[in-house]
């Protein structure tokens, strides 16, 4: 892992598990010109926005508002978010940074609403060891309509070290909500947790669901120190009340951009690999869990590759990809499945109701030349269902050098097949999403050439031609994705955001 960076349900938080479900389709979120409150547009992640004014055509004129000025401070991981408020005209856009910054931003002209500063960021310096700094905010925040809030992990230098703190801000003015931040090492010793906020880093996109935000931890860059791989739930009505995941083994962190995926009251999560374990100890695993987050020894609720010590020996882990639920049409009413891509270079398909335990996989293919590490999107075209990620393609179809887009079909057979469509030209490592102008038609594949050619590019998801590409853009920072309301694309950079009018 080197590149790291239950509660009962009331009758209202049934009701707000309710709203959480409107806004977290991806349908009906765009479609309605709503909001895009967490990373990949849903708790799925799957990175499918309909729009349906932003037909192939349209896409291949999509223009650079310059008029737009959105002022960013600091440098940018994490997805922006959009969200607009119920009778309002506009929507606003939120952004947070390494500089432990979170912004509000009118979406039409960019300007700002407003600011908070929620605390120092940690120096590099101070900790053993990583790669950002300053390290800040990293993992994509969160947005809660029913109480208008966002959540985000923020790493704040206090006098006595580092803390990863969880805050709860107001989206109308970026004020502190009563009872936040949740210091996580303070919360978690309470219950005779130990938690070491100097090696444990947090990339994930946080995840809403059931009235608990859900934040996972892995490792810095460099897997120094005694970290686990964390997934932990705090209330959002009694922030006190938390539950939580620990790997047994040392290592094992759960720190793909895009963190869990959620279907149904279902969370899944995949990990890294592990430290000296000479018995698998929940490493290089994706697992399903409840809100309640506790550990199941049935290998219906967990997967990891047969060869996974071999995995961990060379850093090859599953934790780089959060899992994407897949709904495969076929016959007897198609297939239920999960995909987990590797740092092996494999695509693996679990049965999502049955995981299969060690070596219990529906079907693994090596797709990829290079590690995978990234947020897939999947979208639909009449029957089939396709999977984009970052990742120079094993089996591409044309030749060329610079794909470092793979997009593969998946058929559910019988027998089940996972196939390479097509492959799209570019270098960089953005996260890839998909529109559609009725959750079919027009599919259309948009990346960021991120750190590489560092251009926004798109491409016809059926057959893979290219219909556009911008010119570059400065300050992009790896795994960072578009995201797409009804009239506009916004990227997020450091030092600003870019809008897209088509």
């Amino acid at each position: 892992m080197n590149i790291r960076s239950a509660f009962s349900i009331t009758a209202r938080a049934a009701v707000m598990a309710g709203l959480f479900a409107l806004a977290f389709s991806p349908l009906h979120a765009i479609a309605q010109g709503s909001s895009i409150l967490t990373h990949h547009g849903d708790n799925s992640r799957s990175g499918q926005y309909v729009v349906p004014a932003l037909s192939w055509e349209k896409a291949r004129s999509v223009q650079l508002d310059r008029t737009f000025d959105a002022r960013v401070a600091g440098s940018m991981y994490a997805q922006p978010l959009y969200w607009r408020p119920p009778g309002a005209n506009t929507g606003i856009l939120f952004v947070a940074t390494e500089a432990n910054i979170v912004q509000a931003f009118d979406a039409k002209t960019g300007k700002e609403l407003w600011r908070r500063f929620v605390g120092r960021p940690v120096r590099a310096s101070s900790l053993p060891c990583g790669n950002i700094n300053p390290l800040g905010i990293t993992g994509t925040p969160v947005i809660d309509p029913a109480t208008a809030a966002i959540y985000f992990d923020a790493a704040v230098e206090r006098e006595n070290g580092a803390h990863h703190e969880v805050f709860a801000l107001s989206t109308k003015d970026g004020s502190v909500l009563p009872g936040w931040p949740i210091d996580i090492a303070g919360a978690l010793q309470k219950s005779g947790r130990h938690f070491d906020p100097r090696v444990q880093n947090q990339r994930a996109a946080l995840t809403l669901l059931d009235g608990t935000v859900y934040v996972a931890f892995g490792g810095h860059f460099g897997d120094c120190g005694n970290y686990h791989g964390w997934v932990v739930g705090i209330s959002l009505q009694d922030p006190g009340k938390l539950v939580s995941f620990e790997t047994r083994a040392r290592g094992g962190g759960t720190w793909s951009p895009g963190g869990l995926s959620v279907v149904g009251h279902d969370i899944y999560f995949a990990t890294g690999n592990t430290f000296g374990a000479s018995t698998w100890s929940d490493g290089e695993s994706v697992f399903r869990v409840g809100a309640d987050l506790r550990r199941s020894e049935d290998k219906r609720d967990y997967f990891a590759p047969s060869d996974w010590k071999a995995l961990d020996a060379r850093d090859a882990d599953l934790g780089g990809s959060n899992p994407l639920p897949l709904d495969v049409p076929g016959a007897g009413g198609g297939r239920a499945l999960i995909l987990a891509l590797g740092k092996d270079g494999k695509a693996y398909l679990l049965d999502r109701n049955d995981l299969g335990g060690i070596g219990g996989q529906l079907a693994a293919e090596t797709v990829s030349r290079s590690w995978i590490i990234t947020s897939p999107a999947t979208y639909a075209v009449g029957d089939d269902v396709f999977v984009a990620f970052q990742t120079p393609g094993t089996h591409c179809p044309q030749p060329g050098r610079d794909h470092d887009l793979t997009v593969v079909k998946i058929a559910a057979g019988p027998p089940l097949m996972m196939t390479t469509a097509w492959c799209g030209a570019l270098r960089g490592r953005g996260s890839p999403v998909a529109t559609t102008t009725d959750g079919h038609s027009n599919a259309t594949v948009w990346v960021l050439g991120a750190e590489g050619d560092d251009r926004l590019h798109a491409f016809r998801g059926d057959t893979g031609e290219p219909i556009f590409a911008s010119e570059p853009l400065s300050g992009l920072r790896r795994f960072q994705t578009v995201i797409a309301t009804q009239d506009r694309l916004y990227v997020g950079a450091d030092g600003r955001i870019y809008a897209f009018s088509f």
